[in-house]
């Protein structure tokens, strides 16, 4: 039996991204001389040997994929969208037209914390707030604007800032920030800090604006910030969130790729996933269809379709 080398590029190593890229890493590997799935041993594609590479995260994931020297990698939804299509954080670059999905993994969902004291109860209301929409060049920055505009706003309509959200939370503290956009799995880091001393509120994302939106954008999907995700949050807050996706190149085999979803997908792999890391619980074949933005490769559609996940 031959070997094959998969490599897959995650985030940085303190993130989400590289712990789960491991777990999907021994799931889908099977070495020569490995156990038999059904002896308790590897259940994964027999002769390949993956690994988890640290990475800078999304948009270098997508082109080294597009470059060769990954063959899978870890992608949000939005820019796997706009890489695939050369619009949004891609436009003006080539697109990548054969980039293709495996599978959706777990949601990240867009977070809109806003400060008790600003009033702000809806997206409406950030009309002539202080707003930090994130850094130039980030996928959340895009989202926000995106959201705004289902509400009728542009940057215009707000006092814009454009600050990470540790910084935007620092400045929530001091008074001089309303409200700020996030986009990544609860509970976040930062806002729990935040919300532990300071009030602040979760704002819903939601209405008929929104049902508008999804209908114009499929990366995004409904998601709910559960009660008490943060400090002071007493119901549960509807939201939309966009998927870390497993995506790859449509020059990779249909055999393969064939192989690699079904092995995700299988019983032990799926219990291994659920012990393995609190999102790995997220990665099941129901999720895996959820808000796909581009084109699935033509081997995850077949075991899709085989188990009936899609027409």
């Amino acid at each position: 039996q031959d070997l094959q080398f998969f490599r897959i590029g995650t985030g940085g190593t303190a993130g989400t991204y590289y712990p789960i890229g491991g777990l999907i890493a021994n799931a889908i590997s099977n070495p020569p001389g490995s156990r038999a799935c059904e002896d308790g041993g590897s259940c994964g594609v027999p002769g390949l040997i993956a690994t988890a590479v640290a990475s800078n995260g999304s948009v270098g994931n997508v082109n080294s994929i597009n470059g060769g020297t990954l063959e899978a990698g870890f992608s949000q939804s939005d820019v796997a969208f706009w890489a695939q299509t050369g619009t949004g954080i891609w436009e003006g670059q080539p697109a990548v037209e054969k980039l293709r999905l495996i599978a959706n993994l777990y949601p990240e969902s867009i977070h809109l914390v806003a400060s008790k004291a600003s009033g702000i109860a809806s997206v409406a209301d950030l009309k002539g707030k202080r707003v930090s929409l994130d850094e130039p060049g980030s996928g959340t920055l895009v989202d926000a604007k995106i959201i705004l505009g289902a509400f009728g706003l542009t940057e215009a309509d707000i006092t814009p800032e454009y600050l990470k959200p540790d910084q935007a939370s620092d400045r929530m503290r001091d008074g001089a920030m309303d409200a700020f956009f996030f986009v990544g799995g609860y509970p976040a880091g930062a806002i729990a800090e935040l919300s532990s001393q300071h009030e602040v509120v979760m704002v819903p994302i939601t209405g008929p604006e929104v049902d508008a939106l999804r209908a114009e954008y499929t990366f995004f999907a409904n998601d709910v910030l559960p009660a008490g995700t943060y400090k002071g949050q007493e119901a549960e807050v509807p939201t939309l969130s966009v998927g870390a996706q497993m995506v790859t190149s449509a020059d990779l085999s249909e055999e393969l790729v064939y192989g690699i979803t079904k092995a995700m997908f299988n019983e032990t792999t799926q219990k291994l996933f659920a012990n393995g890391h609190a999102k790995g619980k997220f990665i099941t074949l129901e999720n895996a269809v959820q808000g796909a933005g581009i084109p699935f490769h033509p081997g995850a559609e077949k075991f899709y379709k085989e188990v009936g996940a899609i027409k």
